[in-house]
């Protein structure tokens, strides 16, 4: 009974987000989909344990998820434009077992269905999240600072408006492409950091998610190769995920990469990054991910040569805060200040952000605290230390800052 548990979760975690883009590319009813597809989970949660697991489970939650869209379509006024995908998914699940055990995967059109237009753009990357790459509403709301409720709400509007519209489920043509294809970019990277946040060693539940995210950014790599930007967000992603060994020692201690021993760094990984970011400059027009990657770029010179050229760095970063002057950037580029100007200078530069746009944004708390250590003024660091730790959820990275504190 344990095995079919387990095979439940395997293939709902290998496959929610594959299976959901194809029954919804089928209907065009992203929350109807959900629906079945939840409903055919209950039902392998039933009926594994008691008939077996199936000889392909993937193809066993398509059939069973389309017989109850089936199902949806039969008790409910569909609209007149849906009786032929009802009709299609009739006449799919009456052929052979073959045909639904190779159906392509929808997940790159869904990502640029969640990114149209029509659709708030402050929902793209939380539907994309939730859609493409299966997170709860809670899971998405603690990363987006909302309540539950609010962004379940939002999200069901969203998908209304999906079906409402007749969002198609196809790449857009390139005249409309700049736009959406930032938003989808923005949602992978978004998923990657969250899963790399959540990652502590034994709950694999994060290194899941970050390297879901990889594999998209190599399919919309596949789909678009000539655009830079996609290439820059796979070479960024590459390199940081070259350190994921070495983020935590073997009893689970943070590791901060300044105290990361290169010899633990994928060097294979670190080669491809390599080449997608080579990739991308030879494509022309730089933006935000090709600079954040030639920043890991330099990083992960420190595994050949055993410094850090904090110079170019600093560089790179007065770019890439011309560019996207995001928060993460501007905080990034005190701690590249801090190694070649010094903390006065680094701190100096620090305190010009927006207290109000800081006041929850832990890495400022532990930047500022390092300074002023740094600086001997260890009351106030002892302050933005407390700050920092009570904004801090991962157990590895509280004690590390409360061992700093003292």
């Amino acid at each position: 009974m344990g095995d079919a548990y387990h095979a439940v979760e395997a293939v709902a975690r290998a496959s929610y987000g594959r299976l959901l883009a194809y029954l919804s590319s089928e209907t065009r009813d992203v929350a109807g989909a959900e629906d079945a597809l939840s409903e055919a989970l209950l039902s392998a949660l039933t009926s594994w344990p008691r008939d077996g697991v199936p000889e392909r489970p993937e193809a066993w939650l398509l059939t069973a998820a389309r017989h109850r869209l089936i199902d949806q379509g039969r008790r409910t006024h569909v609209r007149s434009d849906h009786l032929d995908a009802i009709r299609s998914l009739t006449e799919e699940t009456a052929g052979p077992p073959a045909v639904v055990d190779s159906f392509p995967d929808r997940r790159v059109e869904l990502l640029f269905v969640c990114a149209h237009p029509a659709i708030d753009p402050a929902l793209h990357t939380p539907l994309m999240l939730q859609t493409v790459l299966g997170l709860d509403a809670a899971r998405i709301a603690q990363a987006f600072l909302v309540s539950p409720a609010t962004m379940g709400q939002r999200l069901v509007r969203a998908k209304r408006k999906i079906r409402e519209a007749g969002i198609p489920f196809q790449v857009p043509e390139a005249y409309e492409l700049p736009h959406r294809l930032d938003a989808v970019l923005e949602a992978v990277y978004a998923a990657y950091g969250l899963g790399r946040d959540e990652t502590t060693g034994a709950d694999a539940r994060g290194q899941d998610l970050a390297d879901e995210a990889i594999w998209l950014a190599r399919v919309v790599r596949t789909r678009m190769s000539e655009e830079p930007e996609v290439r820059g967000l796979l070479a960024l992603m590459l390199f940081c995920d070259a350190r994921r060994a070495a983020r935590r020692t073997p009893d689970g201690r943070y590791v901060p990469l300044s105290e990361q021993n290169p010899a633990a760094w994928s060097a294979e990984s670190i080669v491809e990054a390599e080449r997608e970011l080579a990739a991308a400059a030879g494509l022309g027009g730089i933006g935000r991910f090709q600079m954040e990657a030639a920043i890991q770029s330099v990083h992960s010179e420190r595994a050949r040569t055993g410094r850090t050229d904090w110079g170019a760095i600093v560089v790179f970063y007065e770019h890439l805060v011309r560019i996207a002057p995001t928060l993460g950037a501007r905080v990034a580029q005190v701690v590249a200040v801090s190694e070649t100007r010094g903390a006065t200078t680094a701190l100096t530069l620090l305190d010009t952000l927006d207290r109000a746009a800081v006041a929850a944004y832990q890495p400022f708390w532990a930047v500022r605290a390092h300074l002023l250590r740094q600086l001997g003024r260890a009351i106030e660091a002892r302050e933005s230390y407390d700050r920092a730790i009570g904004l801090t959820e991962d157990p590895a990275i509280r004690r590390f800052l409360l061992d700093r504190r003292g």
